[in-house]
């Protein structure tokens, strides 16, 4: 681009986050914004998530803004023309104690004021949807329709291009270095190709937001955290069977959802280990992912085995081990920074194909209008303190993880 241009908001981030909140500012009537991208779109966390989508939060109203998400991806499909590879199967949480099945019961009595549709299951309902489950200690589960899984780079791409279509620029390639406030409150985001001029600088970094948070001088309470998931060889149970729904087995700590003819089992194991205290590498490559460590997944994946027999009798067709970024309580971290006129964080969002559009909608709801459409408390990174220790951030988050279920 031009060596300086203006804009009224610059989106720091090209992950499904940044993708988002810039098609949600077009929506609403914004079209002179920009996102600038250090390398290619979906760089970062986006390229190697399993992609998995559903609506059960603990707060209310981010389950609502999830349930948002779950339907937004028909209609940026539509709009961009771009497949976002959405299956939606379905998702079912499944209950194997009698604790976590009077919690699912008072989940799905809130998705019925929420407006989300879903329905309890019995063992014999859930055999059918899941052939490959041992059904001798589950009780129940919740069933909702919405749910699935789509293709993270397809998804990513639709936000991008439908916010394109309406007006919006996209800078690929280009490295923020530094930012500055004037004395008029206007931002000059200095980039290796040049400067932009914006009244609004959102910071949707994601791998990156702790350095991107330094340029304006605040410390954001994240730390990225090692992530494994497995995709098995072909099940022969599955062959010529009907797609199952995605699977968050609560009890034994697993997420699951039918790849092909075989199936990605993802883990939140007990023993959490954070990735690059120190700082993110500018040079980490869009497509690298870290050495994995099966042995301390060793009593996760034998919790599995028992619950999905067949999935031990499969090879490991591939092991991802690939980070993301997590706040101390697990939800994201949104919304302005007090003292910094005009700068805007949306990070610490370890589910961004869950939150991701609801986010967006809210973001820019808040920065056109000064405050979203619905109560985003549970997400509104006031809730901590902006002097938050580093060890406290990485203790609570570390706990979060190896409880996630």
């Amino acid at each position: 681009f031009e060596m300086q241009q203006q804009a009224r908001v610059v989106i720091i981030g090209g992950g499904v986050i940044g993708c988002s909140i810039l098609y949600h500012l077009t929506k609403q009537g914004w079209t002179d914004v920009v996102l600038v991208e250090r390398k290619e779109l979906t760089a970062g966390s986006t390229w190697h998530a399993a992609g998995g989508f559903h609506t059960i939060n603990g707060n209310a109203n981010i389950a609502r803004l999830q349930a948002y998400t779950c339907g937004i991806y028909k209609e940026i499909q539509a709009l961009s023309g771009q497949d976002v590879g959405a299956h939606y199967v379905g998702g079912l949480l499944v209950a194997a104690t009698e604790q976590r099945w009077e919690f699912l019961r008072a989940e799905h009595a809130r998705h019925h004021v929420l407006g989300i549709e879903s329905e309890l299951l019995g063992p014999a309902e859930i055999a059918k949807l899941c052939p490959i489950m041992d059904m001798s200690e589950v009780i129940g589960a919740i069933f909702d329709p919405l749910e699935g899984y789509l293709d993270p780079s397809g998804a990513t791409h639709a936000y991008a291009m439908a916010a394109r279509a309406a007006g919006a620029k996209i800078c690929r390639h280009t490295m923020v270095e530094s930012l500055a406030q004037r004395p008029g409150g206007e931002w000059e985001v200095r980039t290796d190709k040049g400067t932009i001029i914006a009244e609004h600088v959102v910071n949707a970094a994601g791998l990156w937001a702790r350095e991107v948070g330094r340029m304006a001088g605040i410390e954001l309470p994240l730390i990225p955290m090692e992530h494994h998931y497995l995709i098995t060889e072909d099940l022969p149970e599955l062959k010529g069977q009907p797609e199952m729904p995605s699977i968050a087995d609560l009890d034994g700590g697993l997420y699951l959802r039918q790849e092909h003819s075989g199936m990605l089992l993802g883990v939140y194991e007990r023993n959490a280990v954070p990735w690059a205290i120190a700082g993110t590498p500018w040079n980490y490559a869009e497509d690298e992912l870290l050495i994995p460590d099966l042995d301390r997944l060793g009593d996760d994946l034998t919790r599995g085995f028992e619950r999905y027999p067949a999935i031990a009798n499969a090879g490991i067709k591939r092991i991802v081990n690939g980070p993301f970024t997590f706040s101390p309580d697990g939800n994201p971290l949104v919304g302005p920074i007090a003292g910094l006129p005009n700068y805007w964080v949306a990070c610490g969002i370890m589910a961004g194909f869950v939150q991701g559009g609801g986010i967006g909608r809210s973001l820019a709801e808040w920065i056109i209008d000064g405050q979203p459409s619905i109560d985003v408390y549970g997400m509104d990174i006031a809730r901590f303190d902006p002097m938050l220790p580093e060890p406290v951030t990485i203790a609570r988050a570390r706990e979060f993880y190896g409880r996630r279920f």
